[in-house]
């Protein structure tokens, strides 16, 4: 099956795709004179080439179904071929029609050739032909599962494939199809004593048993004898007999139309045979068009990516998985790309001429269709992400996000004081608030590192390199904002004291039912700076991995049982389902100055009131990662990751710390 190079219009919500030829496989009936019969008159025949119903095809995830609305027929007289081989002609059509949710063909076998006199000859011994009817894909769309699309009258639910628009090419005769919704009938013609000539009506059958059947001798004729037409009578009863026996009660309906229609015992046979038969695919399509979405999704796909399917369509994952079923290779992503910017090698022995074409460097590759840096750049900052997302995240639970614009020191203020609404005369005007003296401050600043694949890596085809490199680079990004932000939280010795009235000590800071009430009395007892209650509610029990149960149990438990003889139970827990428990393992880690096992966090929520914050330029709250071909002393390609953030303590109101310790 070859495939058109011509341009595809796809719809707008589904990527670029270039056409596939189709073969659809259906029933053939067949007009065949009498092999001995001299007469200026063609066999003809009738095709039943499809019903426009999905179908199973190889090589696509899901079924495929042509929308008989837009297929374009260009003439009535296309070639008919046999097996789609250009050297094997048949004959020519006719008539080409789409009529009740079919496509039919009607022509004559006009090719003096051995597979033409093949397709006569065998449908006169009863062989049953099918035609194939090969069409070039110019749209088509993918309906996604819990969809439903309309297509040739019917209603069919996702997921399958549709193609809104072909054009019919040739017509084939092959020896299998499965389209068991497809007719054939067959009639032959042959001449009276008089040397007229007549045709018989067309005898009909299933096409899951296309039978080609020759016109029966006639019952009743002036010239026979009494003997001949007893003869005819007792085969007639014989024949009967024996479609009876051969159906035996599993095909009724077979053994009623066999009796009827005059069938031998050859074709009753065959109809049965037919008839159990598993169906095959009935549409068989192809295409490896290759794109930069293909690449990167054969690259996920590949390295076995989480994410890969809500990453990309259904197309583009069925064309990768086709196009790369083993798995795509470094050497062979870098070619591919370099054969579509103009790179004629088929091999990798030039590896800078490779690169430099992948990359868009020759005077071919002036007009790259495929960016190689943003195939790499795509997939490497998916990986990236994925190694970013791998490390501990409670630090985005606890702050307030900033978006800044620039690395400059960006200044808050709070409304303190005058934040009160007041009461306004009839008529009056509103009164100001204003800004007070109290304000906080952040920057951001940018972290980065550069690493390389190089030539080692391309010459191993270790497609690794741009999977486990991003990975690192993510990783090392979000291991750098938990220590600069834990660093921050920890050093809070002049953050959290008795005098700002949010740190409790003592023996009762233990966490505990009376801990934890220590602490959200304190939170409460808090003021502006006009002695008011700030009138935030603390909402997030901070803790150590060793506090992570307790804290648990706090937030979840009904009750708290204590079996000591000087303990009464069953003791309700007052606190359950109030502060949602955050666990860092950073807080109890002896590397950050500040560090405890036993001193925990009540915090407000950090839209409400922040005890922290973190600044992040232009609103980038993970890192980015670039790709570019290596400098001209190094053979490879580099890839560099950065991230641009900031870390700062905001209100001490927003928390109380516990000491949890004497």
């Amino acid at each position: 099956m070859k495939t058109t190079k011509s341009t595809t219009k796809s719809r707008p919500s589904e990527a670029r795709s270039v056409p596939a030829t189709l073969k659809l496989t259906g029933a053939a009936e067949f007009d065949i004179e009498a092999a001995n019969q001299e007469s200026a008159g063609l066999p003809r025949f009738r095709m039943v080439a499809y019903t426009g119903a999905p179908m199973r095809v190889s090589g696509w995830r899901y079924p495929v179904i042509l929308d008989l609305a837009g297929l374009e027929i260009p003439t009535q007289t296309r070639p008919i071929r046999f097996g789609h081989d250009p050297l094997a002609g048949v004959g020519h059509t006719d008539a080409i029609r789409v009529e009740q949710g079919q496509i039919v063909a009607t022509g004559v076998v006009s090719r003096d050739t051995s597979a033409a006199r093949e397709v006569v000859v065998s449908s006169k011994n009863g062989f049953p032909w099918q035609a194939s009817v090969g069409t070039s894909v110019e749209e088509f769309e993918f309906v996604k599962e819990g969809q439903q699309a309309t297509v040739n009258g019917r209603q069919h639910s996702g997921p399958l494939n549709v193609v809104r628009k072909a054009t019919l090419g040739e017509i084939s005769f092959v020896d299998l199809g499965a389209d068991g919704a497809t007719s054939a009938s067959v009639a032959a013609s042959h001449a009276t004593d008089s040397g007229e000539e007549i045709m018989d009506e067309p005898t009909t059958t299933s096409a899951s048993t296309p039978e080609v059947q020759t016109a029966p001798e006639s019952l009743v004729s002036t010239a026979a004898t009494v003997s001949e037409i007893r003869a005819q009578a007792a085969a007639e009863i014989e024949r009967i007999a024996a479609i009876r026996r051969l159906c035996a009660g599993r095909a009724p309906a077979i053994e009623a139309r066999a009796i009827r229609e005059g069938w031998t015992e050859q074709r009753t046979e065959l109809e049965i045979l037919r008839e159990m038969r598993p169906a095959a695919p009935a549409i068989h399509a192809t295409d490896n068009t290759v794109t930069a979405a293909v690449l990167e999704a054969a690259c996920l796909l590949t390295a076995g990516h989480s994410s890969v399917e809500a990453s990309y369509d259904g197309q583009t994952l069925e064309r990768a998985s086709r196009r790369f079923r083993g798995g795509i290779g470094l050497q062979e992503l870098l070619l591919e790309a370099a054969w579509a910017n103009g790179y004629s090698d088929r091999n990798f022995r030039d590896s800078r001429a490779v690169l430099q074409s992948a990359f868009g460097h020759t005077i071919e590759a002036s007009f790259s269709t495929i960016d190689i840096g943003g195939i790499l750049s795509n997939v490497a900052n998916k990986f990236l992400l994925e190694g970013f997302y791998s490390v501990e995240r409670t630090w985005r639970n606890i702050c307030a996000v900033r978006n800044v614009n620039d690395f400059k020191t960006v200044t808050s203020y709070r409304l303190i004081g005058k934040d009160q609404y007041e009461l306004v005369a009839p008529g009056g005007e509103l009164k100001h608030g204003t800004l007070g003296n109290e304000q906080y401050t952040n920057k951001a600043d940018t972290y980065g590192l550069v690493l390389s694949i190089d030539r080692r890596d391309i010459i191993n085809d270790d497609l690794g390199a741009i999977t486990t490199v991003p990975r690192k680079l993510g990783r090392g990004s979000g291991l750098k904002i938990n220590d600069i932000f834990w660093a921050t939280f920890l050093a809070n010795s002049g953050f959290f004291t008795a005098g700002n009235k949010n740190f409790v000590s003592g023996a009762d800071t233990a966490l505990a039912i009376d801990g934890l009430t220590k602490a959200e009395v304190a939170f409460m007892d808090q003021v502006d700076g006009d002695g008011k209650p700030i009138g935030i509610m603390p909402a997030i029990l901070l803790v150590p991995t060793a506090l992570s149960v307790t804290g648990t149990q706090l937030y979840k438990s009904l009750e708290l049982r204590d079996t000591t003889a000087s303990t009464k139970y069953p003791v309700a827990n007052p606190h359950q389902g109030k502060f949602r428990v955050e666990v860092s393992r950073y807080l109890a880690n002896s590397v950050y100055t500040g560090n405890s096992a036993k001193a925990w966090y009540l915090l407000a929520e950090p839209n409400d009131l922040p005890v922290i914050e973190v600044a992040f330029l232009n609103g980038n709250e993970s890192p980015t990662i670039d790709s570019a071909e290596a400098d001209f002393s190094v053979l490879g390609v580099q890839m560099r990751g950065y991230h641009d953030f900031g870390v700062a303590l905001q209100d001490p109101r927003g928390g109380v710390k516990s000491k949890g310790e004497v």
